[in-house]
């Protein structure tokens, strides 16, 4: 049996955050679709958006799920979520069009299934864990579909597999120099990861305030973009992977500047707090 552990109280309820996340992604990684209305790769860095939205939505579920005393869940399901993600992103790139709307709904079925086996054959008996890992898969996922389509353009698998080479003066396409082929993916793998189990990591504690850790995702998202846009110089035009950087970086810069702020304001408010004291005889 678990027992729930209370974190910061106040803020915005999780559902909202669940909300604002799911369509906020959907919505910023179907705008990297004008690449392909338009023929161009300036909308590249919508991918990235999606990315963060997605990241700060899958902080809030992590915080949501381990108020119930997981201990080192934290990384655990940032792992689970980006390893469940990876797959459903990669299968919904197939589908064309399609491809966002059939990654969250093969991600909700992967975290289904972990989330039962987790209550039902691990025996975690946490309430929220089914739940909580549909979400978390659904995050991971559309964080890599997202940082997938900042680094080549595109979220259609097609485009992820194919690279160019020039030999001669002649331009060939090839499958070991695109996001795939050449193990990007897995580096957006890790990137996701560590940006999702990072925040409430580091914000965790009887200070822990929603918007503080919130700030930091995004920063950590940001941070993440940061990377992708530098590896996007490899796969799309120098002046779209240009503009993908500057928008990472002021992103980066602003939330930074906030994350900071916010940290002040909550040391601030500990400053005259007295110390634990030890009971005699020990703990």
């Amino acid at each position: 049996m678990s027992v729930k552990v209370e974190v910061g109280a106040g803020g915005i309820p999780h559902n909202q955050v669940l909300i604002y996340g799911l369509v906020g992604s959907l919505v910023l990684i179907y705008l990297t679709y004008l690449n392909t209305y338009f023929q161009t790769q300036y909308f590249a860095f919508f991918g990235g958006l999606a990315a963060v939205a997605a990241l700060i939505w899958g902080t809030d579920t992590i915080k949501h799920l381990c108020s119930y005393g997981l201990g080192t869940g934290v990384p655990s399901a940032g792992m689970i979520a980006l390893g469940s993600g990876v797959i459903a992103a990669l299968f919904g790139a197939t589908t064309g069009v399609l491809a966002p709307i059939v990654t969250v709904i093969i991600a909700a079925i992967i975290g289904a299934v972990a989330g039962l086996m987790a209550n039902a054959v691990v025996r975690m008996d946490i309430p929220v864990m089914v739940i909580s890992l549909i979400e978390l898969a659904i995050v991971g996922a559309m964080t890599v579909l997202g940082l997938a389509a900042m680094a080549c353009g595109t979220f259609e698998f097609l485009g992820m597999i194919t690279g160019t080479v020039s030999i001669l003066g002649f331009t060939i396409q090839t499958y070991e120099t695109s996001v795939i082929g050449g193990s990007i993916i897995a580096v957006i793998f890790m990137l996701g990861a560590i940006a999702i189990q990072h925040s409430f990591n580091a914000c965790l504690g009887p200070g822990e305030q929603q918007d503080r850790t919130l700030t930091l995702a995004a920063e950590c998202g940001f941070l993440s973009m940061i990377t992708v846009a530098i590896i996007s110089f490899a796969f799309i035009g120098m002046y779209a992977a240009l503009v993908a950087l500057v928008v990472s970086i002021i992103g980066w810069f602003y939330t930074y500047r906030k994350y900071i702020a916010l940290s002040k304001r909550d040391a601030y408010a500990w400053l005259d707090a007295q110390p634990i004291m030890e009971p005699k005889g020990g703990a």
